[in-house]
């Protein structure tokens, strides 16, 4: 696939049908829908389907909720689509590299009423780390990245190119989906010029506000803006990442066509209707202490690993460098950190005493974010991936509605393979 275009040779990737990002799969709330995974890797995969509140069975978790899906063989998600919003798709098996090599795509749930927009965009930024040739360095899961902020790549991709332009028209309205699909680059995106509203986080509806500064994306966080082009026709103006000090760089430019769509955007509400989400019970809520722990510059010196305890120096012959709770984690099945009775509420307070940025994901489940270092969010905030700065500490609370075991993970995809992963079981 040419990623960086010419004159720089084409880029082997791992696709779905062929294409980097994968098919847009675009149905309506409510509808029901069946995929099936027909795996052509020399390896084994499973599709996980990022936000989506599905059945434990189709969450697509190797050996916790069903078994990897083989070389030449197949297996089909089924499931109904209750929330409206911007969701993505990808592998639960070996993800750092399955992911980092293009295996990732957008599920995009249409709400009953569609907001009243021109154009509904999806935006899939990727991050990849290419050679001179323009092919990906395999040095996936080495112990630097594991250790540190995870595979930074050099190269950003939206919806699989280097992008120069994205073209508009003045008075035009354009929801902007914006998805995360990198392995561990966390975005801080500026548009010159323009004032565009926030309206929904990770696929949930909020008061339509601007973000005042930088619109920041974790890993498989989503944004959805509405972006009105207010400016004249024929002018350009700068989408900039700049998350990372020293390191700011142009995404791509907003062109303006020289023909304007009307004389200004229309001036109509952008609220978006609720999702189907359990409101928790904050009163009677249990709480449950999360502390995100290890890495380079951390203080852990040891972990349980399979019920023992395990100097640091052995965990790093393992490839083990992180940890929940004190425990570092080993694929996928494992004690639960918590047990929860269906339909009770609870409050996790996640504290992380490391020096690295985690987008802490709960599977399963929608939560609210309460707090951010005892000062409540500025807005009802209904996420599925929480983005937790070093030394912060964040309070999420949820109704445990969706019975079976659901991981709890930081999506660094490197930080999960070196321990950085739990589980809690809803009875």
């Amino acid at each position: 696939m040419s990623l960086v275009g010419a004159p720089h040779p084409a880029t082997p990737v791992w696709a779905y049908n062929g294409q980097v990002p994968g098919p847009e799969i675009r149905v309506r709330q409510g509808e029901r829908v069946r995929i099936v995974l027909d795996n052509r890797l020399s390896e084994d995969t499973t599709v996980h389907w990022h936000g989506v509140r599905v059945p434990n069975a189709m969450d697509g978790v190797p050996h916790l909720t069903q078994p990897p899906v083989g070389p030449g063989e197949t297996f089909s998600y089924e499931f109904e689509c209750l929330d409206a919003g911007t969701f993505w798709y990808h592998p639960h098996r070996r993800s750092f590299a399955q992911v980092g090599r293009g295996l990732y795509g957008p599920l995009i749930v249409e709400e009953r009423e569609p907001l009243p927009v021109d154009r509904d965009v999806t935006w899939m930024l990727g991050d990849w780390r290419l050679r001179k040739d323009a092919s990906i360095s395999d040095d996936f899961g080495n112990l630097h990245d594991v250790s540190h902020a995870g595979r930074i790549g050099n190269t950003v991709t939206v919806n699989g190119v280097v992008s120069d332009v994205f073209g508009a028209r003045s008075g035009e309205r354009i929801r902007l989906r914006l998805v995360n699909a990198a392995n561990a680059r966390v975005f801080g995106l500026t548009f010159e010029g323009h004032r565009p509203q926030v309206v929904a986080l990770d696929g949930h509806p909020v008061p339509p506000h601007e973000p005042g500064g930088r619109i920041v994306l974790g890993p498989a966080m989503r944004v959805d803006l509405v972006l009105d082009m207010v400016a004249r026709p024929g002018s350009r103006f700068k989408v900039v990442d700049s998350f990372y000090k020293g390191l700011e760089y142009r995404l791509l430019d907003l062109v303006y066509a020289d023909t304007p769509l009307r004389d200004a955007p229309p001036d109509r509400p952008v609220n978006l209707a609720p999702n189907p989400v359990a409101e928790p019970d904050l009163a009677a809520a249990q709480r449950h202490e999360v502390v995100l722990q290890g890495g380079m510059m951390g203080m852990m010196t040891a972990a349980r690993i399979h019920g023992e305890v395990v100097d640091l120096r052995a965990m790093t012959r393992q490839g083990l460098v992180w940890a929940i709770n004190g425990v570092a984690a080993v694929g996928h099945v494992h004690e639960p950190m918590a047990m929860m009775e269906r339909g009770s509420s609870h409050i996790l307070a996640v504290t992380n005493e490391t020096a690295w940025w985690h987008p802490m994901h709960l599977h399963g489940h929608t939560f609210w974010v309460l707090s951010r270092n005892g000062q409540p969010t500025p807005h009802r905030e209904w996420q599925d991936t929480v983005l937790v700065a070093p030394r912060e500490r964040v309070e999420i609370a949820f109704v445990a509605d969706n019975a079976g075991d659901w991981m709890v993970h930081c999506h660094v995809l490197e930080h999960q393979a070196g321990g950085m992963m739990g589980a809690v079981r809803v009875l």
